[in-house]
């Protein structure tokens, strides 16, 4: 049974020992995936936020996929409250299964016309 926390539900989402190396790594290899990852973790520091935050240009329900592939992953967390779903990058759990991987993300740099202008948080 998913967690609830304040009235959300968290999303099921592998353990740190359950996240896979290729996984983790095809979940990366898409630019908006990549996008989202640095976006969440640049301009969010790392914070929840709305997934429509994210400001992709891209169709809701294309985005929809693509935060699941995170999540599944077990790159991001979701949390599901109402019609509203929330995400945060997994910082500490990354960082402790694989170290410096989060580095590269934020040193990628997001490519022009992916994004629509930042929605305020």
């Amino acid at each position: 049974m998913p967690e609830r926390t304040d009235g959300a539900e968290l999303l099921p989402q592998p353990t740190v020992t359950e996240m896979d190396l290729p996984v983790v790594m095809d979940a990366l290899s898409d630019p908006i995936r990549l996008a989202i990852m640095h976006r969440y973790l640049v301009d969010a520091a790392g914070g929840e936020r709305p997934c429509g935050w994210a400001g992709i240009d891209r169709p809701k329900s294309t985005l929809t996929h693509h935060f699941r592939v995170l999540r599944d992953a077990g790159l991001l967390e979701q949390r599901q409250q109402g019609l509203m779903r929330s995400s945060r990058v997994r910082v500490e759990d990354v960082q402790r299964r694989f170290p410096g991987l989060l580095d590269l993300v934020l040193g990628w740099t997001v490519p022009t016309g992916l994004l629509r202008e930042p929605v305020a948080a």
